[in-house]
């Protein structure tokens, strides 16, 4: 899923011309029990704060979330979507160490072919586990273990590392990307700690904190934050391309 093209020009303070046709692509990952749509419609306001920048293109993870314990015959979790799975009893959470990779490479997969056939894109994005994705496909990239998907950039919100003994090693590097980190303070699901662990291995870093839970913030005092963030990766963009065709 894309959001919709329109026509018209956006303003920026550069000497790069900025137009509706030269948005940034950034492809959508969302977290644990989510899809493309529900995602979409969670980050609906930053969305409008960088739509002069940026074009968001959104998929779902190939897995189905297991329904809740007691939940079996509710229907509930039909939409519910997973990148992969890290307990023993087939569910994920974050902050569960030393668990499996149940499924990871097939979305990997999915990501990577997503990349080739729906692109070019510039950028990811991803929410609780797909922050946590993203972070792993920086990491991946960073090292040339993966070399169909080469972000510009990331943007990460409520992140973290993964626990998970396969994955222990990817994190060995230090990612030189432009990256923007979002977390609340007051996170109950992904501690604060584990957010700014994974920011840790990101050289050329921004760091969006915000006083609430484990939610994708988009108020008055983020919106500069991101739209100074997408700007500047915009006219990286445009001015890397200018120089490429001169």
């Amino acid at each position: 899923m894309s959001d919709q093209e329109d026509s018209g020009a956006a303003g920026g303070s550069s000497n790069v011309e900025i137009q509706r046709k030269d948005r940034l692509r950034v492809l959508c990952i969302h977290g644990y029990r989510q899809n493309e749509f529900s995602f979409r419609s969670k980050i609906g306001s930053f969305r409008k704060y960088v739509d002069k920048y940026a074009e968001f293109v959104f998929i779902s993870a190939p897995h189905q979330a297991p329904p809740f314990p007691g939940e079996e015959d509710k229907g509930l979790n039909e939409n519910q979507k997973s990148w992969w799975f890290n307990k023993p009893d087939g569910h994920f959470r974050g902050i569960y160490k030393g668990g499996p990779v149940v499924g990871f490479e097939e979305s990997l997969r999915l990501v990577e072919e997503t990349w080739e056939k729906q692109g070019p894109f510039q950028g990811l994005l991803g929410f609780s586990q797909g922050g946590c994705f993203v972070g792993l496909l920086s990491h991946l990239a960073e090292r040339g273990m993966i070399t169909k998907l080469k972000p510009e950039f990331v943007v990460i919100a409520s992140g973290f590392r993964s626990l998970s003994l396969a994955h222990l090693n990817y994190y060995e590097n230090i990612v030189k990307i432009p990256s923007l980190h979002i977390y609340g303070e007051n996170d109950d699901i992904i501690p604060t700690e584990m957010s700014e662990t994974l920011a840790s291995g990101f050289e050329n870093k921004a760091v969006v904190t915000h006083s609430g839970g484990h939610y994708f913030p988009a108020t008055a005092a983020q919106k500069s934050a991101y739209v100074e963030f997408f700007l500047d990766r915009l006219q990286e963009h445009l001015e890397a391309a200018e120089l490429q065709n001169n």
